[in-house]
């Protein structure tokens, strides 16, 4: 999958919305995500780089992880589960982090 960066937003090939990057990690942040992922390296959870790397090219990985994160999960990346963060983290929110996890 193609990454094509334009004016501070990355756009993956493919795929009709652009994301800025800068809006979803400042999402992500606001919404509690990087307290538990960081970008490169394990925290609680899996580094958001290697979330991407895992679900590249997968068809419906967006909607896959948007489940996961809206709902929780477990025994994906480990024994320690994710809860749901759902209806705290706005429907919107969840599906700009997860597009911006993708391109990463």
């Amino acid at each position: 999958m193609r990454i094509l960066m334009s004016a501070g937003c990355l756009l993956m090939a493919g795929q009709a919305a652009a994301v800025d990057a800068k809006a979803a990690e400042s999402l992500a942040q606001k919404n509690g995500c990087l307290a538990c992922h960081a970008l490169k390296q394990k925290v609680i959870g899996p580094a958001l780089q290697d979330i991407a790397a895992k679900y590249r090219g997968e068809p419906g990985a967006e909607a896959k992880l948007i489940g996961r994160v809206k709902n929780g999960t477990s025994g994906v990346w480990g024994p320690v589960p994710m809860g749901p963060n759902s209806p705290q983290v706005k429907d919107e929110d969840i599906k700009v982090i997860v597009q911006w996890i993708l391109t990463l």
